[in-house]
């Protein structure tokens, strides 16, 4: 009995090298703790004060808010005009539908049109000490938080800066530039038919004068250009019968009065009226006698002034649709300037470096007791010399 517990004692005191390698005993780790159980509770929690000492040091944060909701897509009031078009239709028409409008003006709230301006507005390469431009962007970036809500479908506009206000005046001004920006570019159905109408407006009124001052070329009067060919002639023809007629009663007249009457005179003051409107029309169309494509020139300006007034019209009904979309980002929340700082945390700062602390001094103390141990036994003192020499450089 005596040897059994002789052996179970030089059993403990010389344990197996192997043993080691099958894991590290709960009850010894327990046991190392325990003995500097004082040094892991000062040190993280002096560890923890100095860190929230510390947290006064850094220049507050604050963060201001806005939320808005981006113009959605709506069938508009100039939809049904468009089907008078026919084929024009189409090709106005097949520039529209937007699917994801909230990412497309998130999109542009961070691209370097609107960066740039804030940038400029704020003097933030000053503000974030930087020498370029693109560090500052960088730097505005890392400050700026904008998501869009799939849910909901609003956008938010979050904004980090040293001074409340600038931090609001930030947020805000995304917003604004988002609506210069949305009205420079044509982006929703409507403002996509202006800008498709407007080219097609200066194109058409371009071809309209050219056509126009080709007619006038012909002989005819900017008066003659209103009046369908059709109309002029029977003017014409109107008008000579008219001093046909004139001439045949002053003959008439002749044969029973003298040439002094008053009736006689007054009716060859008519017949001289009659011959000098009739001459003057047949002296502006005489030149346009010999020129046979007449007609084709006066179709061709009829049809760019119709084609001119259809753009007009629909011109003027895509800018009513657009004014009226321009107003629909509508603000839910205003960022106003911020009564508390967002950062730094100070209580996070410190509970998370007092755990820090703890968690380092705990597998330190594993790792030196564990290193003494092995550095204690026969076996490795050999391994010990040589990594000794071979930091040592000997």
């Amino acid at each position: 009995m005596s040897q059994n517990n002789s052996t179970s004692q030089d059993h403990l005191a010389f344990r197996d090298p192997q043993d080691d390698d099958n894991g590290i005993d709960l009850v010894e780790l327990l046991t190392i703790l325990a003995e500097r159980w004082r040094f892991l509770v000062i040190a993280p929690i002096l560890a923890g004060s100095l860190a929230l000492g510390g947290s006064y040091l850094i220049e507050p944060t604050f963060t201001a808010k806005t939320t808005f909701l981006p113009p959605q897509q709506q069938q508009s009031a100039a939809a049904s005009a468009l089907a008078s078009l026919g084929a024009l239709s189409g090709m106005a028409g097949g520039m529209a539908g937007i699917k994801s409008p909230g990412d497309q003006y998130v999109a542009l709230m961070q691209s370097n049109n609107v960066e740039d301006r804030i940038i400029d507005h704020f003097k933030l390469i000053e503000t974030y000490e930087t020498e370029f431009r693109f560090q500052a962007r960088k730097q505005l970036e890392q400050n700026v938080r904008i998501s869009f809500g799939k849910k909901d479908g609003l956008i938010t506009v979050e904004v980090d800066a040293k001074s409340p206000q600038m931090a609001a005046d930030m947020a805000n001004m995304h917003v604004t530039e988002l609506r210069r920006l949305t009205s420079e570019l044509a982006l929703t159905e409507a403002q996509q038919r202006r800008a498709f109408f407007e080219g097609e407006v200066k194109r058409t009124q371009l071809k309209l004068i050219e056509a126009q001052q080709i007619l006038q070329s012909s002989g005819f009067n900017p008066g003659a250009l209103k009046a369908e060919p059709k109309a002029a002639a029977e003017g014409y023809a109107t008008l000579k019968a008219q001093a046909t007629a004139a001439e045949i009663k002053l003959q008439t007249m002749r044969r029973s009065l003298a040439d002094t009457a008053p009736e006689l005179q007054q009716q060859s003051t008519l017949l001289g009226a009659l011959r000098a409107q009739l001459s003057k029309l047949e002296g502006a169309t005489s030149d346009t006698k010999n020129d046979s494509d007449y007609i084709g020139r006066y179709r061709e300006y009829k049809y760019q002034e119709t084609l001119f007034e259809l753009f007009s019209k629909q011109f003027e009904m895509a800018r009513l649709d657009e004014s009226r979309e321009g107003a629909l980002i509508q603000v839910v929340d205003v960022a106003t300037p911020p009564e508390h700082k967002s950062k730094p945390k100070r209580a996070s700062m410190a509970i998370a470096t007092t755990f820090a602390a703890f968690l380092i001094l705990t597998i330190g103390l594993v790792i030196r007791h564990f290193w003494r141990e092995s550095k204690a036994r026969p076996e490795n003192a050999d391994k010990f010399s040589r990594l000794g020499q071979a930091w040592t450089g000997r």
